[in-house]
């Protein structure tokens, strides 16, 4: 064999033994996104959202949200399910607590600190909700493209949660164990709502199946408007005590129910809205 040929078949065994280690470490000569663009943040939220880190996740979904582009149709509804499961989260942690307290006609696990921190993020967190819905009602899109994948997690109950409704004393880490697994379950569970299935996260895992899941605006916004009366109950008179915000929250979700065709389900909330305006 010349000195030619030689050299030529040694590159080519360098080509194919590169192109080997790059499908073996799952590599990709796909261009990543710039930094700082829709597309790296959108691509950001994705990992974070697997990861399990919703604040992070929100903050990646608002920048692609300062301004109008290409994935604004896509962030706007994942950012309302995320910040909603939050919220579910938080309020469940703080009404568990709350209900060991009264359970115990006392305080025997120093609750009441938990309960006033989980309340209000959740109160801070709703403002940021209503915030984003009220962007996304400025739109039209239907169907909605949930383009992300279905949470982890499970819907079944805190156990730690179950125990302090119960009365009995929880420690601190296990306080913050409990709420981290009551956000997971909220976003789940708030995910589920969102395409029409919130009693069934079998049925909700399934629409998922491709990666991501497409429903009308109208199952959307049935969710939305049950999310915002939800949320208008943080604000009674025995938790954040703000009417005010009552009939902020139940305006909204009666105006996210408007253009949703009437069923049984939505007279039942809206008579529900409705009692809770006049209250």
């Amino acid at each position: 064999m010349s000195a030619k040929s030689r050299r030529f078949w040694v590159a080519v065994s360098i080509a194919i033994m590169s192109g080997l280690e790059l499908s073996c470490s799952g590599g990709s000569t796909a261009p990543r996104a710039e930094k700082g663009t829709p597309a790296f943040y959108f691509a950001a939220a994705g990992e974070t959202f697997a990861a399990g880190d919703f604040v992070k996740t929100s903050e990646n979904l608002e920048a692609i949200l300062k301004g109008e582009n290409e994935y604004t149709a896509r962030a706007q509804p994942w950012l309302l399910i995320l910040t909603s499961g939050m919220i579910r989260g938080y309020a469940e942690v703080a009404d568990s607590l709350e209900n060991g307290v009264r359970a115990k006609k006392g305080d025997p696990g120093g609750y009441r600190k938990y309960i006033s921190s989980s309340r209000s993020t959740a109160g801070r967190l709703s403002l940021q909700f209503a915030e984003a819905f009220m962007r996304f009602q400025k739109g039209k899109d239907d169907p909605i493209v949930l383009a992300f994948r279905f949470p982890g997690g499970t819907a079944a109950p805190v156990p730690e949660l179950t125990r302090a409704m119960e009365g009995m004393p929880l420690q601190a880490e296990e306080i913050e164990s409990a709420q981290r697994r009551a956000v997971q379950r909220g976003v789940l569970a708030e995910t589920s709502r969102a395409v029409g299935a919130p009693d069934d996260t079998a049925k909700a895992t399934d629409l998922f199946k491709s990666g991501s899941a497409q429903i009308s605006r109208a199952t959307f916004l049935e969710a939305m408007a049950n999310s915002l009366y939800e949320q208008s109950q943080l604000y009674t008179s025995r938790k954040l005590d703000d009417p005010t915000k009552v009939k902020v929250f139940a305006d909204l979700a009666s105006e996210a129910l408007k253009p949703v065709p009437e069923t049984k389900q939505t007279k039942q909330l809206f008579d529900k809205i409705t009692k809770a305006t006049k209250k």
